[in-house]
């Protein structure tokens, strides 16, 4: 019975090899058990997504907050509501996509909505902080020894939202639609065109050229969002690109490249997989409730924007470099 249901289990994750420790081991078997019973009550996986949107933009309303430095013990437990709510934002995230594959309920929406919800949920939270930092600030000014006083909070409170603006728009935006992207790739590999989402922004231009305007302008809205989604993701990774292109022209299609190319492309992708992880949910997350719980919110801007853009860096030069040598063997 238990292999039975492992098995059962197994068949709503995209790999397990695409999930960290904490997915494979307590996120990813709960959310099986959620969509389980998403499924018997017939709930779409768009619904369920939809809901973590939400869920996770309304968790700003207690990151706003300062946490027990500032606010004692009421502002301690209102962060740690904020820190519940988007777990709970996540675990419904994360439900969505095994409920589709449960129900075989996938869409193209799925895929755009999905790839929509974390910015959901961290701009109102992100536009928050900045707030939060203006109200409590003084532990930032003793260290740096800068009197409190309006002229300056203003003038720190305006640095502190272009690092946010910063963070949010040009770290973790490109960051999370890159690990994405290595998954995706990762699957590809794995399994072949059928068991991964590598869309094109090629594939996705041509379904809304062929998309009438009248009564779908909210779905073309929703098609040429991630157009713009796909097509940042390929100019991210232009010899992996140039690599695909490479094989189309030698064996028909990337797919049916030869077994001694997709292997050595495997232990590469595998090698990154779990540098890949520190880019999505859990680890960002981790050190973003950190840095809220301390009252300390504009470490994670900087948190963000060096660490782990030079950890971007490094993983997709090292992804570009492999991609690179395979194509100049062909």
């Amino acid at each position: 019975m238990f292999k039975d249901l492992k098995k059962k289990y197994l068949a709503t994750l995209k790999s397990s090899e695409t999930e960290d420790w904490l997915d494979y081991r307590v996120i990813r078997p709960l959310c099986y058990f959620l969509a389980v019973f998403f499924a018997k009550l017939n709930i779409h996986p768009n619904a369920v997504t939809i809901a973590s949107m939400f869920i996770g933009a309304g968790s700003c309303i207690f990151f706003y907050h300062g946490s027990f430095y500032y606010e004692g013990w009421y502002g301690l437990w209102l962060n740690i509501i904020g820190v519940i709510l988007l777990c709970i934002a996540d675990l419904l995230d994360c439900t969505d996509g095994q409920l589709a594959r449960l129900t075989g309920k996938k869409s193209r929406l799925g895929r755009i909505l999905d790839g929509m919800a974390g910015f959901t949920w961290f701009i109102p939270i992100y536009v928050l902080l900045m707030f939060r930092f203006y109200q409590h600030h003084s532990l930032e000014f003793g260290w740096l020894g800068i009197p409190d006083t309006e002229q300056n909070a203003l003038i720190a409170t305006a640095v502190v939202t272009a690092l946010a603006l910063y963070s949010g728009f040009a770290c973790m935006g490109p960051q999370q639609r890159l690990a994405d992207y290595y998954i995706q790739i990762h699957l590809f590999m794995l399994k072949g065109e059928k068991g991964s989402e590598l869309d094109s922004s090629e594939q996705q231009q041509k379904a809304y050229d062929e998309t009438p305007s009248e009564g779908n302008r909210l779905w073309k809205y929703f098609l040429k969002t991630y157009i713009d989604y796909t097509r940042k993701q390929e100019e991210s990774t232009p010899q992996f690109q140039q690599l695909v292109k490479l094989l189309r022209e030698k064996y028909g299609s990337a797919g049916d490249m030869p077994d001694g190319i997709r292997q050595e492309l495997l232990r590469e992708s595998r090698f990154l997989m779990p540098w890949n992880a520190l880019l999505t949910f859990n680890f960002r997350c981790g050190m973003f409730f950190l840095f809220c719980l301390i009252d300390l919110p504009v470490g994670n801007f900087l948190f963000e924007i060096f660490a782990l853009g030079l950890l971007t860096y490094c993983i997709n030069r090292h992804h570009e470099a492999c991609c690179k040598r395979v194509a100049d063997g062909l």
